[in-house]
Order: C-alpha cells, then sequence, then structure tokens
C-alpha cells in the first residue's frame, strides 16, 4: 500500500519467469496489477493461478510496438512500470536477435514513454550480462564491462546497455523517475526446462538420468540467486524514495563452479547421469559474482535463501512438472518494427 491506497502496477513480460513470481508478489502486496506479455517465452499457465484475482489482468501484446489502447485506457491510474520483457537465456535470445535487440530498445522507449505519460516510476531489469567477460571480479556497478559487440550474445547484452543508457536519459531530462536493477543468475520454480541454463540444464538431464551437459571443464563460476530473494530486491529497488542511486546489482555473491553445482544435484536427486563434455560457448563468462554492498546499504538487502534449500525446491518443482516445455514462439509478423 502507498498512502493508504493500493498501487497500481504494469509488468512487462509478466508471464515469464521472474515476472510471473513478481506478478504474484505484488498482488500478494495488495496491488492491482497489468501483466503484459507476448507469451514468446513466458507462459499462461505461470499465471493460473491468479485468473481468478479481480485485481489482476493479463493482456497478450509484444512491446516493440506502442501498447493497444484497450490495455491502457486512459483513465487507467498506474503508478509504477516494470520492464521484465526479453528473453533471458542465450538460446532463447538468439533465436530471434533481431527481435531481442528490438525488445531492450524499442521495448523500453515504449514502457518509458507511458511512465512518462502517467506519472509512474520505472524500473528496468537489466542483467549481469552488461558486465560481458569481466576482467574485474567481483563485479561492482562501477565497472564498464568486457563485452564483445558483434558477438552471438551482443544482441542481449548491448541490447540491455542501450536500454540503460536510454533509461538514464529519460531520467536526465526529468521525463521519468527510474530504477534500474542488474540480475545475477537467478533460478527456482517455473524456470523453462529448455532455457539453456546451467540450474535447468542439470536439473532435468538429472532427474531423467540424460547425460549432464558441461561446457568446458567446469572450472567457470557463477553465483545463483533463488527466486524469492531476487523478487524481494526488485520491490525493495522500485519502492525506494531515495536519490537516484544508479544501477544496482542485484544477486547471491555466494561463488560456485559449475563442476560444484553439477556434482551437488547428481548427489541430491540420486542420479547417475553421466556427464557430457561440450565446447564453452562464444564469450561465455569465466567468472561472474556480484558486489552487492550497494543493494544491502541502500535496500537494506540480502539474498538469504541458500543454494541447498534453492536447489531442493527446484528440484522437487521440476520433478512434480516434468521436463517438457513449450515451444519457443517466434514473435508474430505484425509485431516487428517496420521501416
Amino acid at each position: 500500500m502507498k498512502n493508504g491506497k493500493a498501487r497500481h502496477i504494469l509488468v512487462a513480460g509478466g508471464a515469464g519467469f521472474l515476472g510471473s513470481h513478481l506478478c504474484d508478489a505484488l498482488l500478494a502486496d495488495g496491488a492491482h496489477v497489468l501483466c503484459i506479455d507476448n507469451l514468446q517465452t513466458g507462459s499462461r499457465d505461470n499465471l493460473r493461478q491468479l485468473a481468478r484475482d479481480s485485481r489482476f489482468e493479463f493482456v497478450e501484446a509484444d512491446i516493440i510496438r506502442p501498447l493497444p489502447p484497450r490495455s491502457l485506457p486512459r483513465g487507467l491510474r498506474l503508478d509504477f512500470v516494470f520492464n521484465l520483457a526479453c528473453p533471458a537465456s542465450p538460446p532463447h535470445y538468439q533465436a530471434d536477435p533481431e527481435h531481442t535487440m528490438l525488445t531492450s530498445v524499442m521495448g523500453t522507449r515504449n514502457l518509458l514513454r507511458v511512465a512518462e505519460t502517467r506519472g509512474a516510476r520505472f524500473l528496468l531489469a537489466s542483467t549481469s550480462e552488461v558486465y560481458g567477460d569481466p576482467d574485474v571480479h567481483p563485479q561492482r556497478e562501477a565497472y564498464c564491462g568486457n563485452v564483445n559487440i558483434t558477438g552471438p550474445r551482443a544482441c542481449y547484452d548491448e541490447g540491455k546497455r542501450a536500454a540503460e543508457a536510454l533509461t538514464f536519459d529519460f531520467q536526465r531530462a526529468a521525463r521519468a523517475e527510474v530504477r534500474v536493477a542488474r540480475i545475477f543468475n537467478t533460478y527456482g520454480p517455473r524456470m523453462r526446462a529448455d532455457d539453456g541454463r546451467v540450474v535447468s540444464n542439470v536439473v532435468t538431464q538429472a532427474l531423467e538420468g540424460a547425460p549432464i551437459t558441461l561446457y568446458g571443464d567446469g572450472s567457470q563460476t557463477r553465483s545463483f540467486c533463488f527466486v524469492s530473494d531476487l523478487i524481494e530486491g526488485l520491490v525493495r529497488l522500485m519502492w525506494y524514495d531515495g536519490a537516484q542511486p544508479g544501477p544496482v546489482n542485484l544477486g547471491n555473491p555466494a561463488e560456485i563452479t559449475v563442476r560444484e553445482l553439477v556434482e551437488r544435484v547428481l548427489a541430491m536427486t540420486g542420479s547417475a547421469a553421466p556427464i557430457a563434455r561440450h565446447p564453452l560457448p562464444a564469450d561465455d563468462p569465466r567468472r561472474r559474482r556480484p558486489d552487492i554492498g550497494l543493494a544491502t546499504r541502500l535496500l537494506g538487502w540480502r539474498p538469504r535463501v541458500g543454494l541447498e534449500a534453492g536447489l531442493r525446491a527446484t528440484i522437487a518443482w521440476f520433478a512434480a512438472h516434468g521436463a517438457a516445455a513449450a515451444p519457443v514462439r517466434r514473435p508474430a509478423a505484425q509485431a516487428r518494427l517496420t521501416a
């Protein structure tokens, strides 16, 4: 609640892994939520538990285009706009790199204009990918990154960097009040089995007894944040009323090698699945660990869910829901930007 009134919130990308958990949390806090998603990688199944809530509305739309008037009638009040819309795993964002880039740039511009016209605070869900394959460890917000601007990951990495620049341009021009979260590896229930991310890969393969995909020698590191912790960080950042903090890292600083993760999942599932080695993907980061000092100082936020507890919940979810996943949808032709 804000000033005794329920918040009215737009969540773009709200049918996805993170977005659906965010919708859950906002509704539990008493908000009215308008969820917008093109269902390219999101799923209506993630929103099934919200369908009967009168404070929740879902609109299928692509933010590359200005939002349809039916989704934002003139008299609709908006207090906050969360932009979580964009495929976030390499197989998905590389499937249509043009659309990925335009989602970050044109989509962010369209949502910033919504925030501007409605007087709403805007939050961009950016990513640790803006740091690329980092030369600085752990990664602090002041680090400008080491990104291959012409590589296969650039559609996502550079798209998010451009989205951040545009977001802060709106702030400097006094057109919108903004927040930017740089999200590090997040995992938990509702991940897609086919998203190609390490936790979903290892868990589903272990449960099926299929060969475990291990890229390189497994010495590359990641820092895994459970989804409930990440959502709490996003909400705290959006509610933060202090001076413009700049980009804020949100992630779990507990660093682990990919090989250690594989060994832990195999032990927790009792799986005897063999390991299948593959070459490292192009531009794959060697180390990744957030410096979360800024988030702790400003927001009083630190992750609370340890890796074992988070993996246990994630394994249980995949075991209950199976490894099947709906195919990734190509955005409709009419949703594309034309010259």
